[in-house]
């Protein structure tokens, strides 16, 4: 026996190997320092908060040190003027802790109004072939509930249309709930088998075409209800992360949009020395126009 470690503890298992037995020499993981290689612009990065499941047992802290990491990541980010994001969160009554913070208090503007939540149906048989833990009533129920909490929340959410079994009856009713739960942003994918899922063995498996038909069927509806969010934003001044400047401007975000998945808001290239920004400034932009998705506007 070499050593005792906890489980998962690889790291500490090769490293208790290696005293023992020294490690081939690799010339390229050997080339990445032990921080790691980012992967990500200097002024943002991703951060696994936890894992494990939502079941509070008595004997398990890890549901409830999801809200506790999120308000420690809040007053980190409140000391630095920078934003949290909450990403794949899923709609359990965990969450509804969260909400607060992003709307009153001293976390509000650094824990941002913006979830995260792959609902990937509505329908309650679909749900249930897909095995989700979650029924479309109650999701709206609670998106409701977020939004009365905190009016300014973004709800971003990915579904699957043509899923094994999905009857036009039940897309419709996913199409139903897109448009009563107004959902900011939304992506949607036709089913594609993968190998070794157990969906590969469900019947009803259906047609290319008619999975993608519907995949265009719920993106063009998406496309309306983004298209008439963003509207509403034209002539407010919003608070923008710079991503990008060009000789054509600037290139950011706003706190309702992630990093490579929801729009941007172009910038107009400004000759004012007191107002020109570089990548990772936060800078304050009057829009001034806007489309489905992205928005433009003038600092």
């Amino acid at each position: 026996m070499l050593a005792v470690t906890g489980p998962h503890a690889t790291n500490e298992v090769m490293n208790a190997v290696h005293t023992h037995l020294p490690k081939p020499h690799d010339p390229f993981t050997d080339l990445v320092p032990p921080a790691g290689i980012k992967l990500t612009p200097r002024h943002y990065a991703y951060l696994k908060i936890s894992e494990g499941c939502n079941h509070r047992c008595t004997f398990c802290i890890i549901p409830s040190m999801r809200g506790d990491l999120v308000g420690a990541l809040g007053e980190l980010a409140a000391q630095y003027g920078a934003w949290v994001r909450l990403h794949y969160v899923y709609p359990y009554p965990s969450v509804d802790e969260v909400i607060p913070m992003m709307a009153e208090g001293p976390f509000k503007g650094h824990v941002l109004p913006y979830l995260d939540v792959p609902f990937q149906h509505a329908h309650p048989d679909v749900l249930k072939r897909m095995k989700r833990p979650a029924n479309a009533e109650k999701v709206l129920e609670r998106v409701k509930a977020w939004r009365e909490l905190c009016p300014d929340l973004t709800i971003r959410s990915t579904f699957i249309a043509g899923f094994p079994g999905e009857t036009e009856e039940q897309f419709q009713t996913l199409l139903d709930f897109l448009k009563e739960a107004d959902l900011d942003r939304v992506g949607c994918f036709a089913y594609s088998p993968v190998e070794g899922a157990t969906a590969n063995e469900l019947e009803g498996a259906l047609p290319d075409e008619v999975r993608e038909e519907r995949r265009a069927r719920f993106m063009e509806l998406a496309e309306e209800l983004s298209a008439k969010h963003m509207k509403k934003k034209v002539g407010k001044t919003l608070k923008v992360l710079v991503d990008e400047v060009s000789s054509d401007g600037g290139v950011g975000r706003t706190s309702a949009d992630a990093p490579e998945i929801d729009g941007v808001v172009y910038i107009a290239p400004t000759t004012k020395a007191s107002k020109r920004y570089k990548a990772g400034d936060f800078v304050s932009v009057k829009i001034t126009g806007a489309d489905g998705h992205d928005l433009w506007g003038e600092v």
